[in-house]
């Protein structure tokens, strides 16, 4: 066998091939088209929340102080220039 006649051969494979995959395209496309299935009952439990309850005393007041910064410059003129 000479190289054109592997060519030709490859070459009729791959047609081949193609002319395959898209006939399974083609056919599992038309299976598609069916109508869906109903879906049949669906069973459930009795729905419960899990609620706990939890008293607490709100404290007079907060835990920590308020932040202030130690600013060590002296304040600006907010006057331009």
């Amino acid at each position: 066998m000479n190289s054109k006649q592997i060519k030709f051969l490859t070459a009729i494979f791959g047609a081949g091939a193609v002319v395959a995959m898209g006939a399974l395209v083609v056919a599992s496309n038309s299976t598609s088209a069916a109508e869906p299935l109903i879906p049949g009952p669906v069973t459930t439990s009795e729905v419960t929340t899990g609620e706990t309850i939890t008293e607490t005393v709100v404290p007079e007041a907060p835990a920590t102080s308020a932040a202030t910064p130690d600013i060590t410059t002296t304040p600006t003129s907010a006057e331009p220039g």
